[in-house]
């Protein structure tokens, strides 16, 4: 069987990682590797292949930086002699980026078989992950649930059951695979005091002056130190508002130039609380048992939510100040992990069974 994998950013890399490691028992299986460029710095992506023994790519698209409509008709023009030279049996895509869409255009206008890893996810609000992710499901012969949720979003709107596949979160594979080694690189260093690891990243938050204020200033505030690891579109954006420069002041503010998946998986281990407006870190910050304060006003892993493990704070100073302050106040109980709505940490053994199967 060949599989080929179209990834981009580092979310993809991380749960590209679990899904190879998963078909390496299986002789029969070949992985064909395109990294679509949509992250192309070192320190967005190659440190990623490198930590987590990621093979060099068998095609960079090199799409780099532009506009949504760009970046997705690039990947399409590209990827189309690709599929039709390698000739996979399956194409593989996952999440919610512009790459995740472009995949699986390219793959359905070719009938290829698509699969989609983190099918179902749904927030019912306009964001354009939220389509695209509705356009990859709905393309795809096997979508791969993260939730029971998920599963059932899908048969709502009508996707065929046969496709839809309960299988857990890749994410988590990926974060037990690698807790352990991080805990035991000595390397890694991180304060020996209470901290709060923050990412920011969505557009929806950091290219709105009014929303991505109200957030530096309520951590400008903070009670404790504040690690902020910050994306580089993040720091453009902060420094053409003119906010950059009150956080590189902030006695409690320390800025990290972007960090690999182990660095950061090591401050999330020894945080004492994260915030953020990632899907992916929030889904993090569970699994290492932090409590988090997303800076969002929506969601669509409901599920940890529901279970008191995280709060919607929005953007407003006022809201997003008492919630930190709230949750650095509380102690996470650990869940009992029969009970942990994204699966046993096999998500990926799923997906290749599922596949060899069909």
């Amino acid at each position: 069987m060949r599989l080929l994998h179209v990834v981009g950013n580092r979310p993809q890399f991380i749960k590209l990682s679990p899904f190879l490691k998963a078909t390496e028992v299986y002789t029969s299986i070949t992985n064909i590797i395109i990294h679509s460029g949509q992250h192309y710095d070192y320190e967005m992506s190659k440190i990623f292949f490198d930590e987590l023994g990621i093979p060099e790519v068998d095609y960079n698209l090199e799409v780099g930086s532009g506009g949504n409509s760009f970046q997705i008709g690039k990947i399409l023009v590209e990827l189309e002699p690709i599929l039709l030279k390698e000739n996979p049996d399956v194409v593989v895509v996952y999440g919610d980026t512009n790459t995740t869409l472009a995949g699986a255009l390219a793959a359905y206008q070719q009938n290829i078989p698509l699969a989609h890893v983190e099918s179902g996810m749904r927030e019912h609000i306009w964001r354009p992950e939220e389509i695209n992710k509705k356009v990859a499901d709905h393309c795809s012969r096997y979508c791969f649930c993260p939730t029971m949720r998920a599963c059932e979003n899908l048969k709502n709107e009508s996707i065929n059951p046969e496709k839809i596949f309960f299988t857990g979160d890749i994410t988590y594979d990926a974060f037990l695979m690698n807790r352990d080694i991080v805990l035991n690189r000595t390397a890694i260093t991180i304060p020996e005091e209470d901290y709060i690891l923050m990412t920011m990243h969505r557009a929806e938050t950091v290219d709105i002056r009014e929303r991505v204020k109200g957030i530096v200033e309520a951590i400008l505030e903070s009670p404790v130190k504040v690690i902020f690891a910050m994306h580089p579109r993040t720091k453009n954006r902060l420094a053409d508002f003119g906010l950059l420069s009150a956080l590189e002041r902030g006695d409690r503010i320390e800025i990290l130039p972007p960090v690999g998946y182990f660095e950061f998986l090591r401050l999330l281990l020894g945080s004492k609380i994260v915030v953020t407006d990632s899907s992916g870190v929030l889904k993090e910050a569970f699994y290492a048992e932090k409590l988090c304060v997303t800076v969002d006003d929506s969601t669509e892993y409901r599920e940890i939510f529901d279970l008191g493990y995280n709060v919607l704070a929005g953007t407003e100073k006022a809201s997003v100040k008492r919630e930190i302050e709230k949750m650095l106040g509380e102690i996470f109980c650990p869940l009992d992990p029969s009970k942990n709505p994204f699966g046993q940490g096999n998500a990926s053994s799923k997906m290749v069974s599922i596949l060899l199967r069909n």
